[in-house]
């Protein structure tokens, strides 16, 4: 019975997944457009990371510890991603896709135009979607958090980081699209990189936030959908031309 039970919830999962992937792709039918079924990773312990907590120690006036045994910080250090409050992993750029992929197993997907479905929204606060978006020679991660910056009233942030330096963040611009039930909601911006930290992009709100009330409004049986697609800054293709 144990083993019995134990296939028959396995099959169930691969029916709620494959239908959860039918959905999203029923919503976003454009030709070419890839589907990713992204599960969350939650932690009911929070612990802000290296750069959060160089940032708070900079604003204070007060430098970030250094012990004789202890390394010099280097700014162009990157902090694990996934998830931000469990993982004491950092690194130098040129590793971040081989540690989110070989370390936590994230999903890479290639193409210009792909939908990133979040499973499970209604997961309490704080919670983590993460994916990996290989496009135009480049890596981005998005990252959809859900976080409560008020107590009592949790929000959903999400944002494109390049995983490279500003400067060649600036040459891209990247569109967060959801479309359900004759609604369509849009955001466009320049991806920032992954070394100005994510936390910061989320206190700045320079990302696309959705309250809980709208964020149902485009969900669907609990699970989002998002369409994302990636182009070539317009600016900086016409200097390419002068």
């Amino acid at each position: 019975m144990l083993f019995f039970t134990q296939c028959f919830g396995a099959v169930l999962d691969l029916i709620h997944l494959r239908f959860q992937h039918y959905k999203a792709k029923r919503v976003f039918s454009a030709a070419g457009q890839l589907v990713c079924v992204v599960n969350p990773t939650h932690s009911l312990k929070y612990a802000p990371t290296r750069c959060a907590a160089a940032q708070t120690s900079t604003e204070q006036g007060v430098l970030p510890p250094c012990h004789h045994h202890e390394a010099v910080y280097d700014p162009q250090l990157v902090p694990c991603m996934c998830p931000l409050f469990s993982c004491p992993w950092e690194g130098h750029l040129e590793v971040v896709v081989s540690h989110l992929r070989q370390t936590h197993h994230i999903n890479i997907l290639q193409g210009a135009e792909i939908v990133f479905l979040a499973t499970d929204m209604h997961l309490p606060a704080p919670t983590d979607w993460i994916i990996m978006h290989s496009c135009l020679g480049h890596q981005f991660l998005l990252v959809l958090r859900k976080q409560e910056k008020y107590e009592g009233h949790p929000q959903f942030f999400a944002t494109m980081m390049l995983i490279g330096t500003p400067t060649q963040a600036d040459n891209f611009t990247y569109r967060l699209e959801l479309n359900r039930n004759q609604r369509r909601l849009k955001w466009e911006a320049t991806p920032r990189s992954v070394l100005e930290c994510v936390d910061s992009v989320i206190s700045d709100g320079d990302c696309l936030v959705l309250n809980t009330s709208l964020a149902q409004l485009f969900s669907d049986n609990g699970s989002l959908a998002i369409g994302i697609a990636i182009t070539t800054s317009k600016v900086h293709n016409a200097e390419a031309d002068m």
